[in-house]
């Protein structure tokens, strides 16, 4: 059975922000990219390094229908490069950029549940089988 852990609150995590948790021992970073949350291990396979300290960049791309010598650039928030060596893998699903079938970081589902709401109480006694409600 999986066990989730709340780790805070959704408008706490912009698009573009991050935040690095322990959960069971596990140092775990959290990425919100656009508006999506992913988890990743903050540990590099390369070397352990905290891979969720990295930056989150985004990448070239060889653009097809033009010169060999065109590149356009894309996915920005969605690439984390490792502090130490500069490994680079894509946030949304743990692969590495330069060998995906090889190299990747664990990765851990993310889900926004909605927050219960706020419901005002009051103290209740119980006096010769009278409810009694005590507003303060």
């Amino acid at each position: 059975m999986m066990e989730k852990f709340a780790v805070g609150m959704a408008r706490d995590l912009p698009p573009g922000k991050r935040m690095i948790v322990t959960l069971k021992g596990r140092s775990i970073g959290i990425f919100n990219v656009a508006g999506t949350y992913y988890a990743l291990k903050n540990a590099c396979p390369h070397q352990g390094a905290p891979l969720c300290a990295g930056s989150v960049v985004g990448m070239t791309f060889p653009s097809l229908p033009s010169g060999p010598d065109d590149y356009l650039y894309g996915r920005e928030g969605e690439i984390l490069r490792c502090p130490w060596h500069g490994w680079e893998f894509d946030i949304t699903n743990g692969k590495s950029i330069f060998n995906p079938h090889k190299y990747r970081v664990k990765t851990y589902e993310v889900t926004v549940e909605e927050e219960e709401p706020q419901i005002e109480t009051y103290p209740v006694t119980v006096d010769a089988g009278r409810i009694i409600v005590s507003l303060m």
